[in-house]
C-alpha cells in the first residue's frame, strides 16, 4: 500500500488492520514521526515499544526478523520502532520479508521512520506493492497546514486558540509538529486547561512561556548560519548557551529551513527568478511575510551542489548528536561556523 500526506487520514485507518510493516519516509522527518504516532494509535494493542537504530540493522540485518518474531519477556504485545537513513534498513527489512508475514510466525508491527528515503527507495520498492505493508511519504509543510495542526493540537489539549497565535507558534517552532505539540503541552499545564475545562489562550500567555522559542529563539542562529554571517555565528552560540536553548531543537529548525529551501529550489529551477518566486509563495501564504526577505537570500546561496551537499550534512549531524548526546551542543557550534562560512562564499 501506498499513502501521501494528502491520503494518509484514510489509508492508515486501513492499514493498521491489515499491514506488519510501515515505512515513513520523505524530507518531513517531524511529518513521518506524527504519523507514525498516528498508527500507533489505531492498533488495538501496540504494546511494548522496541527501538533499534538504522545502524544497528545495517550491521545485522537478521536483527529485525528475530525482534519481531520474538515474544516479550512476559508475553506481552510488542511493536518495533525503527530510526533510520536512507536505505540502512533496506536489507533487514528485505531479511523480515523472507519469513513468514502471516499466521502464528507473523512478525509484531514494525514502524520504520527513514529520513532522507523518498518512496522511489529500494526499501520503499520492496514494500510498496504488498497488502501487508504500507509506504508512506511526507513533504515539509507551508506555515498554512501547520498552523492548522497547532489549532487541532489546541484544540485537544483543551486550548481555545486563533488564527494569529497557531501561526506565531507553528513560526517559532520552525514549522516542526514535535516542538509544536512540546508548546502547547506547556500551554496546557501553564493555563490548567483540559478537555474537560477549556481555556482561551491569551497572547499575555505564549508571552511567558513562549519567548524563547520566537524571537529569542532559533530564527537568528537559522538565519546567521544559512545566510552566511560568519561574524554573528560566535554571538549566537554564545545567546544559545545564555538561553539554554536545546541543540537538537535548534538543529531540527535548521533542518526544516533547508527542507523547506529544497523545495522551493525544485520549484525555481536553474533559470527561475528567486524574488518571484518568494513573492507568489508568500502571496499564497506559504511563506510568512516577514520571512521572505531571509528566504530569498539564502535560496541564491544554497542552490545546486552546495544544497546537495547540505542536506545529508545535517542529516549526518544529527545522527552525531544523538549518538553523542553529551557533545551535542559542541558539534553543532562546530558546524554552524562551516555551514556559515560555505553559504558567505556562495552568495
Amino acid at each position: 500500500m501506498k499513502a501521501t500526506q494528502r491520503d494518509f487520514a484514510g489509508v492508515v485507518q486501513r492499514a493498521a488492520g491489515a499491514a506488519k510493516v510501515f515505512f515513513f519516509c520523505g524530507p518531513d522527518e517531524a511529518g513521518a514521526h506524527d504519523a507514525a504516532a498516528k498508527l500507533l494509535s489505531l492498533l488495538d494493542e501496540p504494546g511494548e515499544r522496541i527501538e533499534l537504530s538504522g545502524a544497528e540493522l545495517r550491521r545485522d540485518p537478521v536483527k529485525l526478523g528475530d525482534e519481531a518474531r520474538s515474544a516479550s519477556l512476559f508475553g506481552d504485545r510488542r511493536h518495533i520502532f525503527v530510526r533510520a537513513q536512507g536505505e540502512e534498513a533496506h536489507d533487514a527489512v528485505e531479511v523480515l520479508l523472507s519469513g513468514a508475514m502471516d499466521g502464528s510466525a507473523a512478525p509484531c508491527p514494525v514502524l520504520i521512520v527513514a529520513s532522507s528515503a523518498t518512496d522511489k527507495s529500494r526499501t520503499a520498492k520492496l514494500l510498496i506493492n504488498r497488502p501487508d505493508a504500507l509506504v508512506a511519504m511526507f513533504h515539509p509543510p507551508d506555515l498554512r497546514s501547520v498552523a492548522g495542526a497547532v489549532r487541532n493540537m489546541a484544540g485537544g489539549a483543551g486550548l481555545q486558540m486563533g488564527d494569529e497565535l497557531a501561526e506565531r507558534i507553528a513560526r517559532a517552532c520552525g514549522l516542526d509538529t514535535r516542538l509544536a505539540r512540546s508548546e502547547i503541552a506547556k500551554l496546557a499545564l501553564y493555563l490548567d486547561a483540559s478537555p474537560e475545562s477549556p481555556r482561551a489562550v491569551p497572547r499575555e500567555a505564549l508571552d511567558a512561556i513562549g519567548a524563547q522559542t520566537e524571537e529569542d529563539g532559533f530564527a537568528p542562529v537559522v538565519n546567521a548560519a544559512l545566510g552566511g554571517r560568519t561574524d554573528r555565528i560566535a554571538g549566537e552560540i554564545r545567546r544559545m548557551r545564555e538561553l539554554g536553548l536545546s541543540p537538537v531543537g535548534l538543529l531540527l529548525a535548521i533542518e526544516r529551513r533547508a527542507a523547506q529551501l529544497a523545495t522551493l529550489a525544485a520549484k525555481l529551477g536553474p533559470r527561475g527568478d528567486v524574488r518571484s518566486l518568494i513573492e507568489a509563495e508568500t502571496a499564497a501564504r506559504r511563506i510568512f511575510f516577514r520571512d521572505k526577505d531571509e528566504l530569498a537570500d539564502q535560496l541564491r546561496r544554497w542552490r545546486g551542489k552546495p544544497l546537495e551537499r547540505l542536506l545529508p550534512r545535517l542529516v549526518g549531524l544529527h545522527r552525531d548528536m544523538l549518538t553523542h548526546s553529551q557533545d551535542a551542543e559542541l558539534l553543532l557550534a562546530q558546524n554552524l561556523g562551516e555551514i556559515a562560512r560555505v553559504a558567505a562564499r556562495a552568495r
